[in-house]
């Protein structure tokens, strides 16, 4: 791999983070006026219009279909669709500052769930930094804080949920390729939200319709970006820049939504984040030891 390509792909993780962030921001926008499972809805009529004509360039729709987990596969999609709902849901009740900041525990619960459900091994070093993110969680809902209350609920379940939606893409890989997987993706979460949302389809202005076309293309450069970013770079040097979208969600929550950071927020957020990265990296050496002593 190029040195070149390596900074492309960093560049385009970047970009496709912030891509992200900003429709967090235009997702919360959304909801505040309309249903969440309506405008979700939408996004993946976009979403599933964009993985069947790449998949329509890749072989064909047929060829997509063909996996050996289908039941799987549809169930890992809804799971993320219906993991979407309750993270936007998060973002309208708790803003963009306090909802991602507790989202971002979701790497250290895959760390905590790929022991009993894909039987990896987790040594104690990596245990112990999955308990200091729970620190960093707890600094950040602690009682009086403004954060803890029933609404953190949502962002704390997205999280699991995402969390699941993860292992569960570890687990079909074993038998399926990525066009498969990422079609199912955008065809089961379609199918999910729109027997859900038809029941609240409700008028939107002319102005709110170019927000919605906005979000559905955003969504589609943000993960056509991600899936180049990890075509010319190597997972382990771009996955680390994901983080970023903290703190650009953050930044678009104050000056756009007048929310408000607090300390306790900032540092817990940090103890997350942190722990959350050398998980990852601690990860990547296992495996590549592992790889050395195979050879």
């Amino acid at each position: 791999m190029s040195r070149d390509n390596a900074t492309l792909g960093t560049l385009l993780m970047i970009g496709a983070t912030f891509i992200f962030a900003m429709q967090d921001g235009i997702s919360r926008h959304l909801a505040g006026d309309y249903n969440v499972f309506m405008i979700v809805m939408i996004r993946y009529w976009a979403f599933a219009a964009f993985v069947v004509a790449l998949s329509m360039r890749q072989g064909g729709i047929a060829k997509a279909l063909r996996s050996e987990r289908p039941k799987l596969q549809f169930f890992r999609g809804a799971l993320l669709a219906f993991e979407i709902l309750v993270m936007v849901t998060a973002f309208v009740r708790m803003g963009l500052v306090d909802g991602p900041a507790i989202f971002s525990v979701y790497p250290l619960l895959i760390t905590a769930l790929s022991g009993p459900i894909l039987g990896e091994r987790i040594g104690w070093r990596r245990w112990l930094l999955v308990a200091i993110g729970f620190v960093g969680i707890l600094i950040i809902i602690r009682p009086g804080s403004g954060v803890f209350s029933f609404n953190a609920i949502f962002p704390m379940a997205s999280a699991l949920g995402f969390a699941l939606y993860g292992l569960l893409n570890r687990y079909v890989s074993r038998f399926d390729g990525s066009n498969v997987t990422f079609f199912y993706t955008g065809i089961s979460g379609m199918i999910v939200t729109s027997l859900i949302g038809a029941w609240y389809w409700e008028p939107m202005l002319p102005s709110d319709w170019l927000w919605m076309a906005l979000l559905c293309v955003t969504s589609i450069t943000g993960h056509y970006m991600l899936i180049k970013a990890y075509e010319l770079s190597e997972a382990s040097a771009i996955q680390p820049f994901a983080y970023l979208q903290l703190p650009f969600s953050a930044v678009l929550g104050i000056l756009v939504f007048g929310d408000v950071i607090r300390a306790n927020v900032v540092i817990g957020a940090t103890i997350v984040v942190g722990a959350g990265v050398f998980t990852f990296l601690r990860a990547q050496q296992v495996a590549r030891r592992t790889r050395v002593r195979s050879r």
